[in-house]
Formats: structure tokens, C-alpha cells, sequence
């Protein structure tokens, strides 16, 4: 009801613009900003349609995601999570071999999916750990992008089998939905690290879980899941070696002010009818 009539719409990731909304907006709505880089909340073809502009907030979240992709991986190819909790818990007696031994960067390779914004600045944070080899797969190679990295193009495939880690950075598609399902989890290596900060729906979560429980793969971080909130007593939650933390890639002061300032000028300029700062290109 609040959007009847309206010109200007100024939307989160978690709300839904769809035919049912645009209706109720009216054909007075010509412009829609939402606070966020990934826009598969958004009925583009319909909105395509009714000919109005939309704003978005790339870049200026990419640093924080990539680095709070970082923390993630190493939360959990390090257990930090899982140690934490044996401190509080009375499980630290005395130091043990290999006790809460995880993997290690220095010598790795990883495979990162989408080398986009957000999956080149991963890999420029990665790169001083002594990581040994970069792969990368998506829409098609990015010669330039990977050059910096050395960075080598592969079917997905290939990435899951030589990867130590995998990154998932990339947009979700109807051709990246579920595209980590149970046929890639099979190609990974027991060893190897899953993390995603990309968009829940990228990850099929029942193969996931069958491949963490079963010791498949050896750990799983996500930023991302389905749905948002996770249900508390959801099966993935129950695995030590599963990290999920509730959706907080561009989660600083700083990254979410501009954000913020960013999503709002693009509302004001499209009502005014001028060039937006970030406008996506239907």
C-alpha cells in the first residue's frame, strides 16, 4: 500500500520488487534504487518493460565483501570458530599435536567463481598468503582481470577438482543457480575449503550439508543462505565444520554511509531525469 502512486522507489536486497509490487506502484514509477550491488531481488524483465531506470551500489561495497571473504575463509579452513567455542567449553587441556589442525593458504591453489569486482579483489587479498595458483571460472575468460594474478580460465569442473579453496563471488543467474550442487561437491578434493559471499541460491544447501556431514570436503564458510534469515534449527547449522554468519559482506560504518548516500542519489537524479552515478543498464 505505501508504494501506490509513487515515482521514486528506494528498496533493500530483502524486498522483493516484483510484478505484484510495480502494479501497485502505478505507471507513475520511473525510477527504483536499490541499497545494493546484486539485483536478482528485481523483476528486470518487467521492469525492463514498464521502462523504468534503476540504480544500484557497485564498487563501493567490493573491499569490505572481499575482505570479510577472506575472514570467512580462513575461519574456517583454520576451525577458528570451532576453537573458540572448545575454550569456553573446558575442551583446552593441553596442547596436542593435532589438535583443531586445519589448512593452511601458503602453497594452495584456489579456485575462485565469478572473477568479477568483488572475486579480483579476493584474489588481490590472497595472493600475499603464498598462494601457489589461481582459477578462476565464469561467463567467459578475463584475460586482463586474471593477468594481475596469473589467474587461469577453466571449466567449473576442473576448478572443483584442483582447488584446495573455492571462492563463490559471482552474480546469481538462472544459469549460476544451483550451480553448486551434489555433482560439485563429488569433483572436490576431501581437503578443500568451500566459501560463499555471493547469493544463497548459487549453493543447492541439502548437497552441501550430505558433503560436509559426510566428510567430502573438509569445511564450508557462507556469508549467503537460503533462506535469509537461516531457520535456527536448520541441518547445516548443527556441523562444526560449517561457518555461517548472517549476511554481513558490506557489513563497516563506512562501506554502508556510502552505500547509502550512493543509493540515494541515484533515487534523486532519475526522479530529476538526469544520469545516475550507478545506473544498471536494462
Amino acid at each position: 500500500s505505501g508504494v501506490a502512486g509513487t515515482r521514486g522507489l528506494l528498496c533493500l536486497l530483502s524486498d522483493r520488487i516484483d510484478r505484484e509490487v510495480l502494479d501497485a506502484a502505478g505507471p507513475g514509477l520511473k525510477v527504483i534504487s536499490t541499497l545494493s550491488v546484486g539485483f536478482d531481488h528485481l523483476a528486470l524483465d518487467e521492469i525492463k518493460k514498464r521502462g523504468i531506470r534503476v540504480g544500484y551500489t557497485p564498487d563501493v561495497l567490493t573491499d569490505a565483501t572481499a575482505e570479510l571473504s577472506v575472514a570467512l575463509l580462513l575461519s574456517a579452513c583454520r576451525r577458528l570458530p570451532e576453537a573458540a567455542e572448545q575454550v569456553k567449553s573446558g575442551g583446552w587441556t593441553t596442547w596436542k599435536p593435532l589438535w583443531m589442525c586445519g589448512y593452511g593458504l601458503s602453497d594452495s591453489t584456489v579456485g575462485i567463481i565469478g572473477l568479477g569486482r568483488i572475486g579480483q579483489a579476493v584474489a588481490r587479498r590472497l595472493k600475499p598468503f603464498g598462494v601457489r595458483k589461481f582459477l578462476y571460472t565464469g561467463s567467459g575468460p578475463k584475460p586482463e582481470s586474471a593477468a594481475e594474478f596469473g589467474a587461469e580460465f577453466v571449466p567449473l569442473t576442473r576448478l572443483a577438482e584442483e582447488s584446495d579453496f573455492v571462492v563463490v563471488t559471482c552474480a546469481l543467474t538462472p544459469a549460476t543457480q544451483g550451480m553448486c550442487n551434489k555433482d560439485f561437491f563429488s569433483k572436490m578434493k576431501k581437503t578443500s575449503v568451500f566459501v560463499n559471499t555471493s547469493r544463497g541460491a548459487v549453493v543447492n544447501q541439502e548437497d552441501l550439508y550430505e558433503a560436509l556431514a559426510h566428510g567430502r570436503i573438509a569445511a564450508a564458510g557462507l556469508d549467503v543462505t537460503t533462506p535469509e534469515p537461516l531457520p535456527t534449527d536448520h541441518p547445516l547449522l548443527s556441523l562444526k565444520n560449517c561457518v555461517i554468519l548472517p549476511h554481513i559482506g558490506s557489513a563497516t560504518y563506512a562501506t554502508r554511509n556510502t552505500m547509502a548516500v550512493l543509493a540515494a542519489n541515484n533515487l534523486l537524479a532519475g526522479l530529476r531525469g538526469e544520469p545516475m552515478p550507478h545506473e544498471l543498464k536494462l
